[in-house]
């Protein structure tokens, strides 16, 4: 686990982000941990999330693993995303243009579903998390009919949570699904190992939590990609 992934996940227990107790999910699991991205809701907690996506983004891009020429974020919890990462690329000497979709196409003023820049090039979809990949799917489809190019997907965290419900599982993560169907990368600030190493590491910052370690084990044990 990299300085980034840890400060990452001490961040997002902090912020209340990151939770741990019982939660139930989509897909009908009882979850033993629970992360919302929409409670990154203050100025300076969207700032710098933006901040930790934009030195991911960097550090993915300078290694050749992302190659892209602009930001894209699916309405709605992609809006403040793209806007914050763009703003925290900027400082970092990497200014693109971004660019969000509505859900419904307006009919009058500049008209159309997406604000900002038009989509060209390739273009790098920013969203919190991958569940079943339908906001993804959907984001590729919008960029292709703009006649630009799906380069990769950056998100928060990466649950590695094979597909299905409590009962069935699939063989493959929504995010491996994503990779294998388009041919895209997708990238995460951390991941479920991130978090168990977290809990295992024996830091300060982890102490309050580590009564957690055994059912999150258990529950990557079950449901783990």
């Amino acid at each position: 686990m990299t300085t980034l992934e840890h400060d990452f996940i001490e961040f997002a227990l902090k912020a209340r982000v990151l939770r741990f107790g019982e939660f139930k999910t989509k897909a009908g699991r009882l979850s033993p941990y629970f992360f919302n991205a929409g409670l990154f809701n203050t100025g300076s907690l969207l700032d710098r999330l933006g901040a930790f996506y934009a030195k991911k983004i960097l550090e993915k891009r300078e290694s050749g693993e992302l190659q892209f020429d602009m930001l894209f974020g699916p309405a709605y919890k992609g809006i403040p995303l793209v806007a914050s990462i763009a703003i925290n690329l900027s400082r970092l000497g990497l200014d693109l243009p971004w660019a969000f979709n509505r859900k419904e196409k307006k009919d009058h003023g500049e008209g159309g579903t997406i604000i900002g820049s038009p989509l060209m090039g390739r273009v790098l979809i920013v969203d919190d998390v991958i569940s079943a990949g339908t906001s993804i799917r959907e984001s590729i489809a919008i960029i292709r009919d703009n006649g630009a190019i799906p380069a990769g997907v950056a998100i928060a965290l990466d649950r590695m949570e094979k597909g299905g419900n409590a009962e069935e599982v699939t063989e493959t993560s929504a995010v491996q699904d994503v990779e294998k169907t388009f041919s895209i990368p997708v990238v995460s600030i951390a991941n479920l190992t991130n978090l168990l190493e977290f809990l295992k590491s024996g830091s300060d910052a982890a102490q309050e939590f580590t009564s957690h370690t055994e059912a999150v084990t258990a529950y990557r044990n079950r449901y783990g990609a």
